[in-house]
C-alpha cells in the first residue's frame, strides 16, 4: 500500500482539509454563539471562550480519527454524511463534557448544559456536513 492509500484510509488525505477546516469551524461558531448568549464578549475575554472550546475540540480530535470522519466515504451521501456528523459529535460531546467537569477547565458541566451542547452540536455539525456532502462529493 503507497503511502497515499494510506493516509487516505485512515482519513489523513489532504483532500479532507477543507471538510477538517469547516469541522472546527462549525464547532468553535456554535461555542461563540453560546459564550454571546451568556454576555461573555470573545473580544474582551478571549481566553475564557478559548477555554470552553478547548475541551470540545480535543473531544473531536479524539473521535474523529476512531470515527473515520475524514475518510473519502465521510461525504458519499448526505445521509452518510448526517449520521458520521452526529454520531462523532456525540462521542466528542461528552469527551469534552469529561473534560469540563475534571479540574483541568473552568465550566463545568451542570444542568442542562450537556443537553444543550449535544444538541446544538449536532444540528450544526449535521447541517454542514449535509451542505459539505452536496458541495464538495466528488462521487
Amino acid at each position: 500500500m503507497d503511502s497515499l492509500e494510506s493516509r487516505e484510509r485512515t482519513g489523513l488525505a489532504p483532500a479532507s482539509l477543507p471538510l477538517f477546516g469547516g469541522d472546527l469551524v462549525t464547532i468553535a461558531s456554535f461555542l461563540i454563539a453560546g459564550e454571546l448568549s451568556h454576555g461573555i464578549d470573545p473580544v474582551s475575554q478571549p481566553l475564557v471562550v478559548v477555554e470552553t472550546i478547548v475541551p470540545f475540540v480535543i473531544g473531536w480530535f479524539v473521535a474523529a480519527p476512531l470515527l473515520r470522519v475524514y475518510d473519502r466515504s465521510a461525504l458519499s451521501t448526505p445521509l452518510a454524511a448526517a449520521r458520521l456528523a452526529a454520531g462523532t459529535w456525540l462521542a466528542a460531546a461528552n469527551i469534552g463534557l469529561l473534560l469540563r467537569g475534571s479540574p483541568y477547565f473552568e465550566g463545568g458541566t451542570t444542568w442542562p448544559f450537556p443537553l444543550v451542547i449535544i444538541g446544538i452540536g449536532i444540528v450544526s455539525l449535521v447541517t454542514w456536513r449535509v451542505i459539505a456532502a452536496r458541495v464538495l462529493s466528488t462521487g
